[in-house]
């Protein structure tokens, strides 16, 4: 199979650009042929004054990227284009390249973009879901995007333009969700179910399983609001027992963060700062637990994968994606999110009852070989090409 991958990448590195990367090298290593087109939102760094209206402009319709690709589509012959993201460099203007050549289009939902300005339903500190509810207006009200009215503004615009013009509905032939809870919410923002499938992220190398309990809790994540470090915090003061914690990342919460640790006496807390992914992945076999307190809709963080993967259960938020990707009692423990002392409860229990966690850590190692190794998720993303080519193929729009 010849196919196109299509991938705007953000200013700052992250996540979406590893499982783009990722799904890349899982399609060359099983024989396709792979032709890539990426853009990147450091090129708009040269937009300032009147040329943020040329950037308004190619948000929402970009001429040149429209012409690449048509380009593209006219020199290979390919079986299927697969679109990672668009936002915002890309544009959606690709999706009618795409039509013209009659090529199926697969979208890839790595966050939440078609139906929130900022992409992650989250407003000040707590999930936000008035653009679904009501209209992406509200977002605007807020300046949801990059706390800026204005910004928000366009970004509103190119949604509500390419709403009109049925882009998604009509132009991509199969959508993928990672999770069935975000599946879910792209069908309430009107897109159809018949065009939805579910594909998690995958962990690729398998960093095989620990070989025995660890020796800390552990917190792998971008230091920000969002990912709620600060009620992690405020668990380990409530604390009865002295358990180690070890926190893995940077972001720019650190600093306040560290501040904060020292004000409170939490000696049993250290920050690890960003490490290369070799040396996270050996911290995680030492963890005895993962914790992921995010009080956002996560969308599919490969962080729990790998702990599944290392044997590692994990502590998570009841919340989205995590609480349908972590079994409560099975491979970790739910908590209440952004509640410390139901936190605080779980870690203790966790602590006092090692033979529970070792069989939920065997567990969570079974979860990863059944539905996260890269060969289960190539079965699955052949599955998904498969059905957009005969989708398109019968005229199904």
């Amino acid at each position: 199979m010849k196919i196109l991958l299509v991938h705007n990448s953000y200013q700052q590195p992250g996540g979406e650009d590893v499982v783009f990367d990722q799904e890349r090298q899982l399609l060359e290593r099983t024989g396709h042929q792979v032709v890539t087109y990426c853009r990147s939102n450091s090129e708009n760094n040269g937009y300032f004054a009147l040329k943020q209206l040329a950037l308004v402009e190619r948000m929402v319709w970009a001429r040149d990227s429209r012409r690449e690709i048509a380009g593209l589509l006219h020199r290979q012959k390919l079986d299927v284009v697969h679109v990672h993201n668009t936002f915002l460099m890309v544009s959606p203007s690709i999706y009618w390249a795409c039509r013209e050549a009659d090529i199926p289009v697969v979208q890839t939902l790595h966050n939440y973009r078609l139906l929130c300005p900022a992409a992650i339903f989250f407003r000040h500190g707590h999930v936000c879901e008035e653009c679904l509810e009501h209209s992406l207006w509200r977002g605007v009200l807020h300046g949801c995007y990059r706390d800026s009215r204005a910004e928000t503004s366009a970004v509103a615009l190119m949604l509500t333009v390419h709403r009109w013009l049925a882009t998604w509905s009509e132009m991509v032939d199969c959508f993928i969700a990672l999770s069935g809870f975000s599946r879910q919410k792209f069908i309430e923002g009107g897109i159809p179910a018949e065009k939805m499938a579910v594909k998690p992220n995958f962990v690729y190398a398998d960093p095989g399983c620990r070989s025995r309990s660890g020796e800390y809790a552990l917190f792998i994540g971008r230091l920000s609001p969002k990912k709620r470090v600060v009620t992690l915090l405020a668990a380990w003061q409530c604390l009865q027992a002295r358990i180690p914690l070890r926190i893995i990342g940077g972001g720019p919460e650190r600093e306040s963060l560290e501040a904060h640790t020292l004000q409170m006496g939490l000696s049993d807390v250290r920050f690890l700062g960003q490490l290369p992914r070799d040396e996270v992945i050996a911290a995680l076999k030492k963890a005895w637990c993962l914790i992921f307190p995010s009080e956002w809709y996560e969308n599919f963080p490969v962080t729990i994968a790998e702990a599944l993967a290392c044997g590692v259960p994990v502590v998570c938020s009841r919340l989205g994606a995590m609480e349908e990707i972590v079994t409560d009692g099975r491979t970790g423990l739910h908590f209440t999110p952004g509640d410390a002392d139901d936190l605080a409860a779980k870690v203790e229990w966790a602590w006092a009852h090692p033979e529970e966690m070792a069989a939920m850590g065997r567990a969570a190692r079974a979860e990863y070989e059944a539905k996260y190794t890269a060969e289960r998720n190539y079965e699955m993303l052949m599955e998904i090409y498969t059905k957009a080519i005969a989708a398109r193929a019968k005229g199904i729009r």
